[in-house]
Parts: C-alpha cells; sequence; structure tokens
C-alpha cells in the first residue's frame, strides 16, 4: 500500500493524496472506532483530515469536531502530524445554546465566520485550523466582508490557508480576483462532488481550479456508495434505503458494465472509482469515508491500482461525462 504526498494546487503544503472523511464520526462509527480509525490513517500515511462545524448531524452539529479534538488531546503529536481542514458556513445548532439566527441560519457573515471559527477551534482542542472552508457559496454577502474576515484569521494565526466547498467555476473566479485585488493568498482548494458517475465539475470548475492553482479535493468519490459494487451487494441480500434503490435502479445498465469491467480487472468497484480519480492530475486528494478499518485500508489499496489506457476508455464509454471543458463540449 502507497500513500504520496502533494502540494496543495499550487502552494506549498503537502497533503496524502487520500484525505480522511469524518463525517460518519459519532453518529455512524463510535467514538472508539473514529479513535481507531484516525490512528490507522496515520500509520498509513494519511496527514490530511477533513471535517466541518456540522458533523455529527443527528446527534448534535459539532459532535464531530469534539471527537477529533478529544483524539488530540491523547497527546503523542497526534496534532502536529496532521493537516486539519474544517468548514463553515452551515447552521450549527448546539444544545446548549439560545436559538440565534447568525448560527442557525446559512451566511458567510464576517460575524458567522469569526463565531463559528472560535466554536471550531474549542471543540477540536486545537489553536489553529490548516484549512478552513466556505462550506458553501454566499453571493449575498460582500466579498469585501468575507475576506476581511478570514485575512483577520489568518493574522491572528488562527487560520493558514482558506478553501471553498461546492462553489461554480465563476464563483471561484470571482473569490480569487477579489482576493488578489486585496493582496491576499485567496483560495487553496475546492471541494466538489466528483465521481465517475457524476462529472458535470468538468466542464467549468476544473478548469477554474487549474487556472487558478487550487488542489481539487473530491468529496463522494464512491457516488454514495453506487460506485463501491452496490449490485453485488444487494445480490448478496444487503439492505439498502428506499433513496439508494432508486439511484440504482436508474444506473443500473452502467452499474452492470462497470461492476463487470471490475471482475474483469480483478479489483473491487470501490478501489477502482478511488484509482480512477487518483489518475487525474487535477485531483489532490479524493475524500474518503470510512466507517470501518477494513474501509480505510481498501481505500488505501486503491493507490497502487494502475489504470491503462484502454480501461481509461471503457470507464468513460460507461461513464461518459459531460464531454470535455467548456464551451467546447457544447460549442466549438
Amino acid at each position: 500500500m502507497s500513500v504520496i504526498y502533494k502540494r496543495l494546487g499550487k502552494h506549498g503544503v503537502l497533503v496524502s493524496n487520500l484525505c480522511l472523511g469524518t463525517m460518519n464520526f459519532g453518529w455512524q462509527t463510535s467514538e472508539e472506532d473514529s479513535f481507531k480509525i484516525m490512528d490507522r490513517a496515520l500509520e498509513l500515511g494519511i496527514n490530511f483530515f477533513d471535517t466541518a462545524d456540522v458533523y455529527g448531524w443527528s446527534v448534535e452539529h459539532g459532535l464531530t469536531e469534539e471527537i477529533i479534538g478529544r483524539w488530540f488531546a491523547q497527546g503523542g503529536g497526534r496534532r502536529e502530524a496532521v493537516v486539519l481542514a474544517t468548514k463553515v458556513y452551515n447552521p450549527v445548532s448546539r444544545k446548549a445554546n439560545r436559538k440565534e439566527v447568525n448560527s442557525d441560519g446559512r451566511s458567510l457573515s464576517a460575524y458567522k465566520i469569526r463565531k463559528h471559527c472560535e466554536g471550531s477551534l474549542k471543540r477540536l482542542q486545537t489553536d489553529w485550523i490548516d484549512l478552513y472552508q466556505m462550506h458553501h457559496i454566499d453571493r449575498d454577502c460582500p466579498w469585501d466582508e468575507t475576506w476581511q474576515a478570514f485575512d483577520s484569521l489568518v493574522k491572528q494565526g488562527k487560520v493558514v490557508y482558506v478553501g471553498s466547498s461546492n462553489f461554480a467555476g465563476w464563483d471561484i473566479a470571482t473569490a480569487c480576483q477579489e482576493a488578489s485585488k486585496r493582496g491576499l493568498m485567496g483560495l487553496v482548494s475546492e471541494q466538489s462532488i466528483y465521481h465517475l458517475n457524476n462529472r458535470m465539475i468538468e466542464l467549468e470548475v476544473i478548469p477554474a481550479c487549474r487556472h487558478y492553482g487550487l488542489g481539487l479535493i473530491p468529496w463522494s468519490p464512491l457516488g454514495g456508495g453506487l460506485l463501491g459494487g452496490a449490485l453485488e451487494k444487494a445480490q448478496a441480500g444487503r439492505r439498502m434505503g428506499e433513496h439508494f434503490e432508486k439511484e440504482v435502479e436508474k444506473n443500473r445498465e452502467k452499474l452492470e458494465k462497470y461492476e463487470a469491467l471490475c471482475r474483469e480487472l480483478g479489483y473491487p468497484p470501490g478501489e477502482v472509482a478511488l484509482a480512477w480519480l487518483l489518475h487525474n492530475p487535477a485531483v489532490t486528494a479524493p475524500i474518503i469515508g470510512p466507517r470501518t478499518i477494513e474501509q480505510l485500508e481498501s481505500a488505501v489499496r486503491a493507490t497502487e491500482i494502475q489504470l491503462d489506457a484502454e480501461t481509461l476508455k471503457k470507464l468513460d464509454e460507461i461513464f461518459p461525462g459531460p464531454g470535455g471543458e467548456a464551451p467546447n463540449a457544447y460549442a466549438w
């Protein structure tokens, strides 16, 4: 198994080519198992961890950050070994808090960015966040306000880098241009949904990332499990939710071809899906969300898979994507 380190876009920091997503910690994965997964990730060479202030979901927003904080508090150099990413934008409702519009709403106001950063730092039991990401675009808040807030946190030593998530290509361009006007570093990364069955960001987001030197951090690399052997698992009697079953049926023809190709290659479907992303030079690190050590180790095995030109062509035929980059994909 081999994990390598890459620059985050054009920037100097080195991160592992797999990013440990922690979205399941606390409500799908117990704290004890979460600790084991994080320890094993470090052993395997994964130094890039991603979370968000809302993770913990139905139990309580911020629970996942608290679990990571308690893991850091064990010492042993854990915090210093991790490039830590978290996010701001969504409502963060805490049981001990009164209802408050700036916390319970969605925005990138200076008030919210400052307040939520302080909350994340406390829960994570750390003095700084390596990559503070805007979880979504807020087109109603002026960039003057948003960039001033992030710049203040950087100058205070509480944030090192700023990234985006779920931005359109033109949002990335606007954010970078507005930062440049102020003499700021601007965005260093974009976190987007990207997998074989959803390649829409190839139109404009990936070209924008390449132009401005952003690292690309794909989330949902297995399409919510669709690319992880969904048909095989269904045939084995594995229970699936109603929504997931509908997605499987909608994509059955593609999945049949895909899983047949994976059997021919001799690799599990989930590992092939990750290997396809790792093959793309625009991708820095897909975000993996293991619920078990076995799933973590399977993801790391994907780093060893080399897909040849013929296999990549077959994958393009099964999952054709939008036809390339704009405007050539639809014009000339």
